[in-house]
């Protein structure tokens, strides 16, 4: 298959705003791919690399060459030069990359260069998610949608499922069940903005501390332990005291999902980059352990000495759970349908240095790799009043458009404005289209990737809170900031202060 064929779709994928209209050309794309080439079409497609980390980045594209007169490149090709890239490590791996990363441009055309850019730049905005290329798989096959849903949940990956029911059909699809040892894709929360609304929607349902760490899955057989991150990475070997947390169970095969958090001496959690930086530390993994002792707790049981957990209520799976893992490696939970007594726990979750709490129904199974209506997270909500100092020119579907907004807060001392971090999170069509326009008369210097512009212009920020980061001046960033709305009835100088971030800062440490 022809690299130019899936650049052509994404290309007219990201010029329709109908869904149907998506999924017919996705589907009609993948019916076209030939099995070896499947998994690679659907990762492109869906905006991602077979080859989650190369070490290349937006630096390594300015200096694109000459553009191919036609199309030659294969799927094939393409995929093996990123296997390459991606094996590469030590002194001149980063030129080495940018040779071999140069030769496939200079084979492609001006369409597909533009494709594999966005593609190397995580940048491919087409609205093709995941969720829309299951859809696709299962109309190219011909056969439900929940059986392709389901069987990707268990599997962990799009790309194999589809090569399996593309050219096996629904019977091929049973080959994909849990398996200890390979991990599943995780259930994911809804949100809300108050217990109370939880409650209302789900009634009598359990209540769970949302612990600020980072998101586990274990799989126990007998010793043997591996444990994944959320994106189904193994890191096993960096976090030897989970595994020995989980072998200690009295238990012959266990599938768990919970978190491994640092804690302080008073138990409250130290600052997420801590955890973060911990659970991603690869060198010297036993000092780590010394100076970062991770603690881990548990809120689901997928499956319990053999016997398959994943359809079972949510009150079943938290009785195994309860039954095989000692009380105080369990997350704080409540059962009640009474928003007041909800509230109460969602207080005292946040007053211990907690996300929030995570709402979820009694009766239903593990919606692996979904957003199910049974989870609903609140979390406070915190926002602030930044100042646009620049922005980034849009990729895919927003090419032509200013999209990644840098973000600053007002120093009062100086009456200058101190960047906090970047968001294109939350822009609508609409704002992105006001804020071109707006941005581009605030102009003070017109680049090919970015436009800077006098510090006018106010927008409204929400975030989930304020970390620790060298990258910026301040020493602090904005941690999952997305735009709630733009405030031209205020000036820069009344945004908020340096002063306020801090103090958002401190309150999260």
């Amino acid at each position: 298959m022809l690299l130019d064929d899936l650049a052509a779709t994404s290309q007219s994928v990201a010029a329709t705003p109908a869904r149907g209209t998506k999924l017919t050309l996705l589907a009609d794309c993948l019916r076209r791919a030939a099995p070896p080439d499947v998994p690679a079409a659907v990762a492109y497609l869906s905006g991602d690399l077979l080859q989650r980390r190369t070490g290349v980045g937006w630096a390594s594209l300015r200096d694109r060459p000459e553009p191919a007169p036609a199309p030659t490149l294969t799927v094939a090709e393409v995929d093996d030069a990123f296997t390459q890239i991606a094996g590469l490590s030590g002194s001149g791996s980063q030129s080495q990359r940018r040779d071999l990363l140069l030769a496939v441009m200079g084979r492609a055309t001006a369409r597909e260069q533009r494709f594999l850019s966005a593609l190397v730049a995580g940048e491919l905005r087409q609205g093709a998610l995941g969720s829309l290329l299951v859809d696709a798989v299962a109309r190219a096959a011909g056969v439900p949608v929940d059986a392709v849903r389901r069987a990707t949940m268990l599997r962990g990956d799009l790309g194999p499922v589809a090569s399996a029911v593309l050219t096996g059909g629904a019977g091929a699809l049973e080959q994909f069940r849990l398996e200890v040892g390979r991990p599943v894709q995780p259930m994911l929360a809804q949100s809300s903005e108050s217990v109370a609304t939880a409650l209302e929607r789900l009634g009598t349902a359990a209540l769970e501390w949302k612990l600020d760490g980072v998101r586990v899955q274990i799989h126990r057989d007998g010793d043997d332990v591996a444990i994944f991150t959320r994106t189904l990475d193994d890191i096993t070997a960096r976090l030897p005291e989970v595994v020995g947390v989980v072998r200690a169970l009295a238990v012959r095969s266990i599938v768990l999902d919970g978190e491994a958090i640092a804690l302080g001496a008073d138990a409250r959690p130290r600052p997420f980059q801590e955890t973060g930086s911990r659970v991603g530390s690869r060198v010297d993994v036993a000092r780590a352990r010394r100076t970062t002792p991770l603690s881990t707790f548990f809120f689901d049981a997928l499956l319990l000495d053999g016997q398959d957990l994943l359809d079972a209520p949510g009150v079943q799976r938290w009785s195994a759970l309860a039954g095989a893992v000692p009380g105080e490696l369990l997350v704080p939970r409540v059962v009640t349908r009474d928003p007041l007594a909800g509230q109460d726990f969602f207080d005292r979750a946040v007053a211990a240095g907690h996300e929030g709490v995570v709402v979820k129904t009694l009766d239903q199974g593990y919606a692996a790799g979904r957003r199910g209506a049974g989870w609903i997270k609140v979390k406070p909500v915190h926002t602030l009043d930044l100042v646009v100092l620049a922005a980034e020119w849009g990729h895919g579907r927003r090419k032509g458009w200013l999209s990644n907004l840098h973000l600053g807060a007002r120093d009062p001392a100086t009456g200058t404005f101190v960047m906090m971090g970047k968001t294109f999170k939350g822009l609508t069509d609409a704002m992105l289209a006001w804020q071109t326009g707006r941005l581009l008369d605030l102009a003070t210097d017109r680049g090919e990737w970015q436009v800077s512009v006098r510090p006018e212009l106010v927008v409204e920020i929400a975030l989930d809170g304020v970390q620790t980061s060298p990258r910026y001046p301040a020493g602090m960033a904005l941690r999952f900031a997305r735009v709630v709305r733009y405030r031209p009835d205020k000036p820069a100088a009344q945004a908020d202060t340096v002063d306020a971030v801090r103090a958002l800062h401190t309150s999260a440490g």
